[in-house]
């Protein structure tokens, strides 16, 4: 790992260990030559001798030649054929499936279902000519999952479309090689699912794992079974003749960092109140709770075995929130008796504005270490505000930024506590914000006047002068800094919760006690109250 988050450091001293990995990979497979239409003619010509009689029928054959010998070849093996509905689950069968023989090696199960694929469309004109091109629209069409055991990768699939162009994806995943290496044999670690959930050396862990981006061999797992699974619609000679050769690319990928807690108690102590304090600040919509029949146990240290871990009833309670952006979500949830673990999930790496070629893998991870780390650090500043000495006073007072006079920022309008609020809520976005973007946010934010982009540039400069927002370097994105996310969830937290309650008390002492010993007694009272009610926000004042 190569930089620690804050929420790792400010809990550090009552952690166990952690560790970070590279969890499910799905790697997209192409072949060059039948991705336009002259590579496709040149293909059938190639094995069919000429391109006459070629038309969508004659294409649809492969699909028939597909089927047809996937289901002889596992009959004769007894291997698996199952089908399945469109959008069911698969991973959970095939997990049921996998043979107890741990030298096992090789093809275990085949599962079919329809999914949507576009596909070459061949009309033939009066002349004899014929036109090739895409489909305007997908068309469902049978997809066989082959479940394969790999010496080096545990659990691989290999999903292939039967018809051409014969477009796949390989599914991956980090744990399961980590699980494979010598030197982890040395770690006594317990696995729960697809997490280490106990283990001795989080630091030699990670290192390990993080040599998945130069050791993993990604390329060699896919050409080891690729060839193998379109051996059923085009033999070992046929693709010799063609000349098909696959090239890959990330297409979606997941990395986890998990924090070991010394006990269980203090983890759900502290993961309930990492909600509670950055839930409301942080607008995180989607938090789900599923109810365990135990309590998580004070002494970990036990001869009994591990629980089994259930989705539908969980051992332990199982709380998760999300944050989605688009094609990219974060998420944190607690994971077996002392496991924290926070994931990053990209749907579809086109997101991440990086290459995608499985030769830049590198690269692909690093971006999420990023976002990893800003989530994390995120969570830390808006759970554990702090606010410094004087911030106050000069929060309110105008700015200088070059020869132009900034205004400052009025907590007492309710357009700036709207614009407070949706900073807190989109500064956790990776990469950053716009300023269409958070003007967006703004007119879904309940702010009822006409709020554009030029109010949202006028607002962030404010913010900007302040040091609470900054301009990312040689982009038109926007970020808020560190001292930015703390100072605005403490002062959120303080107007919103506190000083009604406060103002009220004042007046209501004041009216009742007309001396003024009193009035500067009731003031200190007051004042002790604030700070109690600033520990139990979780909002401290920097020394």
């Amino acid at each position: 790992m190569s930089d620690t988050d804050s929420l790792s450091t400010h809990y550090a001293s009552i952690l166990e260990g952690e560790y970070d990995c590279i969890d499910r990979i799905v790697l997209n497979g192409y072949c060059p030559m039948l991705l336009n239409p002259g590579g496709v003619r040149n293909w059938y010509r190639l094995m069919e001798g000429n391109d006459k009689d070629m038309s969508n029928t004659t294409m649809m054959r492969y699909a028939g030649r597909f089927s047809r010998r996937v289901q002889s070849f596992c009959k004769k093996q007894n291997i698996p054929f199952v089908h399945f509905q469109t959008g069911e689950r698969k991973h959970v069968e095939a997990e049921c499936l996998i043979p107890k023989d741990k030298n096992f090696s090789g093809l275990f199960a085949v599962f079919v279902s329809r999914a949507p694929s576009l596909l070459w469309d061949i009309k033939e004109f009066n002349n004899g000519s014929i036109d090739i091109r895409r489909k305007k629209k997908n068309t469902l069409v049978n997809h066989y999952y082959f479940h394969i055991i790999d010496k080096e990768w545990g659990h691989v699939t290999v999903r292939m479309c039967a018809h051409p162009p014969f477009s796949c994806n390989i599914i991956l995943n980090g744990h399961e090689w980590v699980e494979r290496r010598n030197s982890f044999k040395s770690l006594n670690v317990k696995k729960e699912g697809n997490c280490f959930t106990s283990y001795t050396n989080g630091e030699k862990l990670t290192r390990i794992a993080d040599t998945l981006k130069t050791k993993g061999q990604f390329g060699q797992v896919c050409q080891r079974w690729i060839y193998s699974c379109l051996w059923f619609v085009m033999d070992k000679e046929q693709q010799i003749k063609t000349g098909i050769v696959y090239k890959f690319s990330v297409y979606q990928i997941e990395y986890s960092r998990n924090l070991l807690f010394q006990r269980g108690r203090q983890m759900d102590t502290v993961y309930q109140n990492i909600i509670d304090l950055s839930r409301g600040r942080l607008d995180i919509k989607r938090l789900k709770t599923m109810f365990g029949a135990k309590r998580r146990p004070f002494n970990h240290k036990s001869t009994a075995p591990a629980p089994e871990v259930r989705i539908e009833a969980p051992e332990y309670n199982l709380t998760i929130f999300k944050i989605h952006f688009g094609r990219l979500t974060v998420k944190l949830y607690d994971k077996g008796e002392r496991t924290l673990r926070a994931e990053v999930v990209v749907h579809n790496t086109k997101d991440l504005k990086c290459k995608r070629g499985l030769e830049f893998i590198g690269g692909v991870i690093e971006k999420l270490e990023e976002i990893m780390n800003d989530f994390l650090n995120n969570l830390d500043y808006a759970h554990a505000a702090t606010i410094d000495d004087g911030t106050f006073e000069q929060i309110s007072q105008p700015t200088q930024t070059g020869k132009n006079r900034l205004a400052g920022i009025d907590f007492n309008k309710q357009r700036t506590m709207i614009v407070a609020r949706a900073l807190l809520a989109i500064s956790i976005k990776p990469g950053g914000f716009t300023c269409r973007e958070f003007s967006e946010l703004m007119t879904s934010s309940g702010y009822k006047h006409h709020y554009s982009n030029r109010n949202a540039c006028y607002d962030l400069k404010k913010f900007r002068g302040k040091k609470l927002v900054r301009k990312i370097s040689g982009t038109i994105r926007y970020q808020l800094t560190p001292m930015g996310i703390k100072t605005l969830a403490a002062t959120l937290c303080i107007l919103n919760r506190n000083l009604p309650a406060i103002v009220t008390l004042i007046n209501t002492e004041i009216n009742q006690k007309k001396d003024l010993l009193e009035i500067e007694k009731c003031l200190f009272e007051t004042k002790q109250s604030i700070e109690k009610l600033n520990l139990l926000y979780g909002i401290k004042t920097a020394a």
